[in-house]
């Protein structure tokens, strides 16, 4: 038969404090080793590899996602408007059914 051992409020505290600092830990070593999941050890490395890119083709993304998001309103809208007719449906019926039920 196993013996349990009874953990106080204090006991479980310090345990918890105790994994949080180890894990704490961990994370600050990852980061020293490495900067933004690149492999680099040193932020300048990872900059001089960052691709350059003009802002006219920044704009012209910029641009495409308004654009999208504005198919996407008026995607949105027509669902809404079919939504609403469902719902309307939903009532009649629900209304009709409990008519003949009483």
């Amino acid at each position: 038969m196993a013996k349990y051992k009874v953990l106080s409020p204090a006991m479980l505290k310090r345990i918890v404090l105790e994994e949080k600092t180890k894990l704490d830990r961990r994370k600050l070593r990852a980061l020293t080793n490495e900067v933004l999941e690149t492999g680099e050890s040193e932020s300048e490395k990872v900059a001089a590899k960052a691709p350059e890119v003009d802002a006219d083709e920044l704009a012209d993304t910029l641009e495409q996602d308004v654009d999208w998001m504005k198919a996407l309103k008026i995607h949105e809208r027509r669902l809404r408007n079919k939504l609403s007719r469902v719902n309307e449906a939903k009532k009649k019926i629900r209304k009709r059914i409990i008519r003949r039920i009483k």
